[in-house]
Parts: C-alpha cells; sequence; structure tokens
C-alpha cells in the first residue's frame, strides 16, 4: 500500500538528528549526484508522527495530532486510548492491539486498511 511508503526520517537506529530527513547520496562515474533521499516503509514513523504531533501541527491535516507528550500532566489514559485510536483511524490506521497504562510500556499494533 502507498501510504505506507515514503521518504523515510532518522530515528535512533541511524547517525544524525532523530526526525531529520534519511539521506543517503548515492553518485554515478561522474560524481553527479544520482539519488539521495530513502524512501522506503514508513508505517512505524507514521504512527510515532501522529501520537507526537499535537493537533494543527500538519499543515495538510490540522485535525491529526494526539499530543502523547502531554499525558505526563493527565491521569486519564483513557481518553488518550481514544484519541489514539481516533487520530490513527484519521489516517486510515486501523488499531489492532492498544495497550496504554500507567507505568506499563505504550504497545501499538495499528496498520493501514
Amino acid at each position: 500500500m502507498m501510504k505506507k511508503t515514503g521518504i523515510q526520517l532518522i530515528d535512533n537506529n541511524d547517525a544524525g538528528n532523530v526526525l531529520d530527513l534519511k539521506v543517503n547520496t548515492v553518485y554515478d562515474a561522474s560524481g553527479k549526484i544520482i539519488s539521495g533521499l530513502v524512501i522506503g516503509d514508513t508505517l512505524e514513523q507514521n504512527k510515532a508522527l501522529i501520537l507526537i504531533a499535537h493537533p494543527g501541527d500538519f499543515k495538510h491535516r490540522p485535525d491529526i495530532g494526539v499530543g502523547l507528550g502531554d499525558i505526563q500532566f493527565s491521569e486519564d489514559y483513557l481518553e488518550y486510548r481514544h484519541r489514539i485510536r481516533e487520530h490513527f483511524a484519521k489516517d486510515g490506521l486501523r488499531v489492532t492491539e492498544l495497550d496504554l497504562y500507567e507505568n506499563k510500556p505504550i504497545r501499538i499494533i495499528a496498520d493501514y486498511e
């Protein structure tokens, strides 16, 4: 599915600043750049960006963004579970498993429909 494929961002496994564009410059024999941006599976980065973003952060979709960083000021984990399902659905992601509880690791299994 095309929604899972796109320009990749640097993550914790790469050198560089997290969330910068992932670039792997390839030159031809004469020294000209023939490719640079890394294209690949973006499912996990899309999920992470939706979780990190607040509504209004994405110019093309201002209605998407969970703002998960704000959970530290809240005790309402149920509200955030609902938000995650709602905002993932807006992007076409179907959540099949969601564990978000106090003092537990977050686990989200979702894929594009």
